[in-house]
């Protein structure tokens, strides 16, 4: 009987929270009685392994990388966007926070340029420099991913 997954062995893959990774395995485990099939996926940020049942993968916000079509788009995020200066530091951490668990490439855009913009007004407090930090790691590991894109280009514009 053949299974038809969501995701196959090699393939590059975003976790939200967790960056690029690429799916090593997908292996029958059988935890507390119960057998599943779970995705054994290397994470290139951290070099952690993470193991995620196969019926947690659509909730889980686990996607392809992007490709070079969204490339124009996510760099006009980045120049063009609005950012929204009202907001405190808190409510701001919560938005950026689940902007960044969606796991599109967007809405890490989008945390990067405001953190930035705030960044060369005011300092940032210890929590948005760790958010700004992580979510510029996520964001030039997918772009480095992208085919046709140079380190250049990545470095240009974030």
């Amino acid at each position: 009987m053949e299974v038809d997954y969501l995701f196959q062995i090699d393939d590059t893959i975003v976790y939200p929270m967790h960056g690029v990774g690429i799916i090593k395995a997908i292996e029958e485990k059988e935890i507390s009685g119960e057998k599943q099939q779970y995705y054994v996926i290397k994470m290139l940020i951290g070099n952690m392994q993470v193991m995620i049942p196969e019926g947690k993968i659509l909730s889980s916000n686990i996607r392809p990388v992007t490709d070079i079509t969204e490339l124009k788009h996510i760099i006009n995020i980045f120049q063009h966007g609005e950012s929204d200066r009202l907001l405190s530091w808190k409510q701001r951490y919560k938005v950026n926070t689940d902007k960044i668990k969606t796991g599109k490439i967007q809405e890490c855009t989008e945390v990067v340029r405001d953190l930035l913009r705030i960044k060369k007004e005011k300092a940032l407090n210890t929590s948005e420099k760790q958010m700004l930090d992580n979510a510029h790691k996520f964001l030039i590991s997918e772009l480095g991913l992208i085919k046709g894109i140079t380190e250049n280009q990545i470095n240009s514009f974030c």
